[in-house]
């Protein structure tokens, strides 16, 4: 008998979820609580972690015809620009690891993806109710459906995880973002490569790279507050804090700055790794088991990497849900775990004040080309085979 798979939630990580699922032989549908596929967002970077599933899943070239393929990952110093380390990627990554290092656009991806899997909008689950055969699912509005099992990929205030797991605190991680987009033409007299570019400083960093086939550079600024009541990725920012914020900065970031005329504002807060998933034929996918501080780069990477093992689980133990999803927890779990740490180790190491500890952090980067030492084990990792095979 076919399994009827319910995705909760019609983000990248649902999107792609509803993909691999569908190809491993599942009757899926994907549902998605605003009236339409979101297409908003700013830009994401995909490693070759990620686009070795997109690849696999055959959207790769669709997704890569509007992406920007940087030239390099680049660290540089807050006041004088100066590149601390620069690591070629193009090339030498795809060579490395089999699959290619992207910059795209948020909007552009979900375009991609909501293209391949049909994505049922407006439907805004309100509970899950696991019974003995099956799961019956509820919608506002009085909308019932029944499914043999259920992914909650319903972000960060997921309401599948909230019926198994029950609340979850999230601690402000006395770190807040601006973020926006500039039209490449507004940028075009300034040092700003087709580069991943970090510059780090006293108390915050910048970080900005090319989307959309290069129309439109994305800029990440981070700054650090003591206090923020709400978890939201879409309040308005002040373009004056901003530009205090970064003042004595180097001139790039300031010009930058400048041009964000109505940058958004959010609050990066932090959960601990759960202690679990899942229960019976209900599980999580991405943030809404493993929300990941954006000083990795990898939150997108993650969900993709969820989808793809989840599928890989149900292909070979479709017959019996619950035994699935046990194993698709047990595989990721730690890994998602190490990942949300090194993320937050970044938080710190990117926003120290000058001094010794600056000084070892950018001589170690220099040393190391900027490379993680847990580089091959990031970007290496081969989500479509269940026990991890890495690439190197």
């Amino acid at each position: 008998m076919t399994v009827r798979a319910a995705v909760i939630g019609g983000g990248i990580g649902g999107l792609v979820a509803g993909l691999a699922l569908r190809q491993a032989g599942l009757d899926v549908r994907v549902f998605e609580q605003a009236p339409a596929v979101g297409t908003v967002g700013a830009g994401i970077q995909l490693a070759p972690n990620a686009t070795r599933v997109l690849a696999a899943l055959g959207v790769l070239p669709a997704v890569r015809r509007g992406a920007v393929e940087p030239t390099a990952f680049e660290f540089r110093r807050w006041d004088d620009g100066r590149v601390l380390s620069s690591t070629p990627l193009r090339a030498p990554v795809e060579s490395a690891y089999g699959a290619p290092y992207l910059h795209v656009h948020r909007g552009d991806l979900v375009a991609v993806l909501a293209d391949a899997v049909p994505v049922e909008v407006g439907a805004r689950c309100v509970d899950v109710l696991p019974g003995d055969r099956d799961v019956e699912l509820r919608f506002a509005g009085g909308r019932r459906e029944r499914a043999d099992l259920v992914v909650g990929a319903d972000g960060i205030h997921s309401v599948v995880r909230q019926v198994i797991l029950g609340t979850a605190d999230a601690r402000f991680t006395g770190h807040v973002a601006f973020r926006g987009l500039i039209p490449a033409a507004r940028v075009a007299d300034l040092p700003v490569g087709h580069t991943s570019t970090v510059r780090m400083g006293p108390g915050a960093h910048c970080v900005h790279y090319f989307v959309s086939a290069g129309r439109l550079l994305n800029v990440v600024c981070v700054i650090e507050e003591d206090s923020w009541t709400r978890e939201s990725w879409t309040d308005h920012g002040d373009p004056a804090e901003l530009r205090a914020a970064f003042a004595g900065w180097d001139p790039v970031v300031r010009a930058l700055v400048d041009a964000l005329d109505a940058p958004l504002k959010w609050a990066l807060f932090d959960r601990l790794p759960f202690a679990r998933w899942s229960e019976g034929p209900v599980t999580l996918l991405g943030d809404a088991c493993h929300p990941m501080l954006p000083y990795g780069a990898q939150g997108a990477a993650q969900a993709i990497e969820d989808a793809a093992v989840l599928a890989a689980c149900l292909r070979d133990a479709a017959a019996d849900v619950p035994a699935a999803l046990a194993r698709y927890e047990l595989l990721r779990h730690d890994r998602t775990a190490r990942v949300q740490e090194l993320s937050r180790g970044n938080a710190t190491r990117f926003h120290l004040p000058d001094g010794p500890q600056q000084r070892d952090r950018d001589a170690a980067i220099a040393s190391t080309y900027g490379l993680s030492p847990d580089i091959d084990w990031l970007y290496g990792f081969d989500p479509l085979d269940p026990g991890g095979r890495v690439h190197h």
